[in-house]
C-alpha cells in the first residue's frame, strides 16, 4: 500500500517539473510559476516531512494539525484567484483604453465622406 507521504511527495515532484517544463517552453509566465512552484514545494516537503503539519498546527493552537494544511491550501487558492481577477482587470482596462486610441487614431485618419 502506498502512503499519503510517497503520494504527496511524487505528486509535488510531479507538479515541479510540469511547472518548470511549461515555463521552459513558453507556455507559462515565470511570475504565474512561482505560486505553483511553492504549492510543489510545500507538498514536497510535507510529504517528505509529514511531521511538519504535526508541529506547525500544535504552535499555532490547531486541535487537528492535518486540517491546517486544507486551510492553508484553500487560503493560498484564493489570495491566487484575487490576483488573477487583479490582473484580469488590469487587462481588460488597458484593452478598452487601447481600442479608444485606436477609435480616435482611425477618426482621425479617416478621408472627409463626400456627399
Amino acid at each position: 500500500m502506498i502512503s499519503y507521504q510517497t503520494t504527496s511527495a511524487v505528486l509535488g515532484l510531479l507538479v515541479a517539473i510540469s511547472i518548470l517544463l511549461l515555463v521552459r517552453s513558453d507556455h507559462l509566465h515565470s511570475r504565474h510559476a512561482v505560486w505553483w512552484l511553492v504549492v510543489a514545494a510545500a507538498s514536497l516537503v510535507f510529504g517528505f516531512f509529514p511531521r511538519v503539519i504535526d508541529w506547525l498546527g500544535e504552535a499555532l493552537g490547531v486541535a487537528y494539525p492535518p486540517v491546517l494544511a486544507l486551510v492553508g491550501g484553500i487560503a493560498v487558492l484564493l489570495v491566487k484567484a484575487v490576483l488573477q481577477d487583479l490582473e484580469n482587470t488590469r487587462q481588460e482596462r488597458q484593452i478598452r483604453r487601447l481600442a479608444q486610441r485606436l477609435a480616435i487614431y482611425e477618426a482621425d485618419e479617416a478621408p472627409p465622406e463626400s456627399k
